[in-house]
This record gives C-alpha cells, structure tokens and sequence, in this order.
C-alpha cells in the first residue's frame, strides 16, 4: 500500500510528487506515456510566481540556467512589463515545457521518488479509508488518496463523476513542426482567420501557427489538416512536408466543479483547461501542486483533519476562474472583426497606463494572488485589522541572523512552515508546533512592499505556509498566532479545535 498515488508525471504531477516527497509521503507517480518525450508543441515558459516557487524550494537556477529571461507578460496585442514589481524575479522565462519537463523528473528522482513509465490507471474504487485502483499492468494499488493529473481530458476525473462545465471552442489553430518547399513571410501576421505566424528553427524546420478558417476539435490533427489550412489562408501549403509534429488547440474553456471528490482530488489541466493563450496554464497547474501538496501531506501524516484538503479547492478553484476569465478576454481580443479591433486599440490604450498594467500584469504573474481562506486567520493587529500581507506571498526579503544575511526563501527549500519572529526572541512560544513549524528569529530592516498593492505596514512576526503565503501576520502583537497555528498545523492543547468555517466545499460522492 502507498499514500498517494499521482496519476500523470507533466509539470503539475512532477511538481506534487516533489512536495509530497519533501514531506516524507510515500507515493506512486504513474505516466501513461514510455518516457518523458512530448510530442508536439507545448507550454512554452514560466510565469514570475512560478519561478518564485521553484526559488522556494532551492531549485530555481535550475530553470534560468537553460532558459531565456524576459518579459513574456501579454494581454491581447500589448506586451506588459512587470520589471517594476517587487520581485527577485520580476520578468518570465523561455524555456519549452519538455526540458522544465525534464528538469523537474530528475530533482523528483534526486528526492527518492520512482516514476512507472507506461502505466495509467484503468479504473478505481474509493471508500471511506482509502483508493484501490486497477493498473493498466495488471497490477492492483491501494492508496489514501489519488490525485489526478493526467489531462483536460482526464480519466480519472470522468471516473469520478465530476462535473466539467464550461464555454465551447469558437475557434481553432494548429501548431506545427514542418519541412517546407517554398520560404514563407517569416513573422507574425493578423489574418482575418485569426493568427498566423511563420519561424524558422535551429533544426532546419519551420514552426508555424495557422488559425483556421473554422473551429475543428479534432485533437490528432494530421497533414492534409495542415495543408488545407494553409491554403485556405495563404493560397499555398508552401510544400508543408515530414512534419516533427502537428497539434491543435482551440479557446474551449472548462472548470472542475470540484476539485475533490473525498479521497480523489484534481490538480493542472484535468481540473481547468483553456486557450494556451498567455501562458497560464502550465503555470497554474504547478501553483495548483504547490497548494495541494503540503496540505495532503499534513492529512496523510495524521497532523490536520481531513477538512483541511477543503481549503484546496476553495483557494484554487477561486484562482483558475479568475485565470479563465482573463483567457476568455483575451481569445475575444484576437478576433480580427472591425469592432473588437476597436476594442482592443481601446484595451491597449488602458494598459499603458502604469496602473491599469500592474492590476492586469499582477494576475496574469500569479504575484498578486490573495487567498480569502478566512478560518484561521485570527486578528493580527491589537485593532483586530488584517494585515494586507495575510493570504498573499511573502516577498523574499534579506534577513539579519544570528547565521548572517539570509535570504527568506532559503527557509522554504524543505518544504517546511516557518515562524519568522522578527521581535525579541522570547517574544513568541510555538513549542506546541515545533514538529511542524520552524521558528526563525531575524531582524528586518527595510520596508515592506507587495506588487500591485505597494508599501504596507512593518510585520513583528509572520506564519508562513510551506506554499510561501502569510496565515497570520503580527504588528507587536500576538493575537490570532495560536489560533491560526491550529487551523493550519494542527490542534494543540488549550487550543480552541479546528473549524471548516468558510472553507467547507460540497463533496460530489
């Protein structure tokens, strides 16, 4: 028997397989595909929150050794710069999703995780203690839980009999990989269909992206499917030969309507899928893991009641609607009709003023993201106020210690929940919690500042979760810590017990 069994090795499986191991679960990773190979054109880079992440856990440089920095953020035609965010990463990164891929599986290797090549899931039971589920080898493995990350058309997720309503495509392109015989218009060109674009590859092959005339869902695109396109938009299939790959995407968008049933839950594409369009799907799923992750582990080890797996959905599910709400904007604006070309000189105009660009930019990053979880939080502040730092990610300042300057984020490389006290060291007693929160004493002597909210008050101490987001947050006062400490680490003695207030979410059985 395992503790969790993570059905798909992508970037969101690879991801949870990680945090889950820095916890100390025992897990099963399973793939369907032999090997790590993708074919086709995929994500193609990482958001400013995502490599913040990755900095979380030690691994970022990683990621910016092989890929390109820049700034990747759009909406619509206009480009948005979020080099004036205060960030240590305040940009994104190129890099294709194989090699974040590959660089992901072989730190999961490096953390003792083994991941089963050629092997999916072909059916399950659940029950009120744990998952059995039927392997495509004849194999038979019981398990706490099964996450599922294995797709926008995942199995598990239908097994299930979770609900995945959501918006029809209205438009379709295809990617490609390709040989061609006569040289095309290289560049990016605004076609009554749609987007067409034409670039040449170190390989000798040109990548195109070639909007079609009408929306296809035919996810096995082939050649002639290639061909036809072309010559409906151009006239000409410039010879397209011997493709590498050819893929299709459309604007369909769907969300989960759960992203738990009990002891199934649902993380990255199979619990929200939408238009490639911006980049923010691979993004969301990681982010997904990162969130999922240190609270299953914390269920798994027995330290907080099952409920806590609630507020997983109720903080995620939050986040990909909001990420599907700004894609369907955004697939709306590629629309090439004279009124939404008005629109979008319009929705140009807009964002290039300096704040309508850092609200947009700050959601489309990730880096302003604020969980409303209110259970738990307590008061931190003699006033009962909350900090504007509770919910959202705790920047990486530098930290005086005792060990030298430190760099905040290095105390989340083991995935651990930290205690930063930045008072007098006596000021706060967490030996209750000492198993699971790590107390750091540290001096701070700068300002604190947030992306799109600004400066914000000086914090005497902040409860940060293993994702990297304040629970609770201190200005000389203590109020809410224990509280808070209970609802996210577990009850202690003396401690009111843990509550679902506000984070109870219907369970689909």
């Amino acid at each position: 028997m395992t503790e969790v069994i993570i059905v798909g090795a992508g970037p969101t499986g690879l991801m949870l397989a990680a945090e889950l191991a820095l916890a100390g679960v025992d897990i099963a990773v399973l793939e369907r595909r032999p090997n790590q190979q993708l074919v086709g054109t995929r994500a193609l880079g990482l958001q400013a929150r995502t490599i913040e992440m990755l900095d979380q856990r030690g691994i970022a440089d990683r990621f910016l050794a092989e890929g390109q920095v820049a700034q990747v953020l759009g909406f619509g035609n206009t480009r948005l710069s979020i080099i004036d965010f205060p960030s240590r990463h305040p940009y994104g990164l190129g890099l294709h999703q194989q090699h974040i891929e590959r660089i992901l599986a072989q730190w999961v290797v490096e953390l003792g995780v083994r991941i089963d090549y050629g092997v999916e899931v072909t059916g399950f039971e659940q029950d009120l203690k744990g998952v059995d589920a039927r392997l495509s080898d004849g194999r038979e493995l019981r398990a706490d839980y099964l996450v599922a990350c294995d797709g926008g058309r995942s199995l598990i997720r239908k097994m299930a009999g979770i609900d995945f309503p959501g918006w029809e495509p209205t438009m379709s392109s295809l990617i490609a990989e390709v040989e061609l015989e006569a040289e095309p218009e290289w560049g990016v060109h605004h076609h009554a269909f749609g987007t067409q674009a034409f670039s040449q590859l170190e390989s000798g092959l040109a990548s195109l992206v070639v909007s079609e005339r009408e929306p296809q869902e035919n996810t096995e695109p082939t050649l002639d499917d290639l061909r036809s396109a072309l010559i409906e938009a151009w006239g000409t299939d410039f010879g397209a030969h011997n493709p590498s790959s050819i893929t299709r995407f459309t604007d369909m968008a769907r969300q989960a309507a759960t992203y738990r049933s009990s002891r199934v839950l649902l993380a990255g594409d199979s619990a929200h899928v939408h238009s490639p369009v911006g980049g923010q799907g691979l993004n969301t799923g990681v982010q997904d893991a990162v969130n999922l992750g240190w609270k299953l582990a914390q269920v798994v080890r027995g330290v907080s009641p099952e409920a806590l797996l609630n507020t997983y959905h109720s903080e995620r599910h939050a986040v990909g609607a909001r990420v599907i709400h700004h894609n369907l904007a955004q697939t709306a604006l590629m629309r090439m009709e004279d009124r939404i070309q008005a629109l979008t000189e319009v929705v140009d105009g807009w964002l290039h003023m300096d704040e309508p660009r850092r609200t947009l930019a700050g959601a489309l990053s990730g880096l302003d993201i604020r969980y409303e979880t209110r259970a738990g939080r307590g008061t931190s502040s003699d006033d009962g106020d909350m900090h504007p730092l509770v919910g959202r990610r705790v920047p990486d300042v530098d930290l005086h210690t005792s060990a030298g300057v430190r760099r905040l984020y290095t105390y989340l490389h083991e995935g651990q929940a930290v205690l930063l006290n930045l008072g007098d060291p006596g000021d706060i007693d967490i030996s209750a919690w000492a198993d699971h929160v790590r107390r750091v004493d540290a001096r701070y002597y700068g300002g604190w500042e947030l992306p799109v909210v600004g400066e914000v008050s000086a914090a005497t101490a902040v409860l940060i979760r293993p994702d990297g987001y304040a629970a609770w947050v201190g200005e000389s006062s203590t109020t809410g810590l224990d509280q808070a400490l209970a609802f996210w680490f577990g009850s202690s003695s003396g401690v009111e017990e843990w509550s679902t207030e506000d984070v109870s979410v219907e369970q689909k059985e």
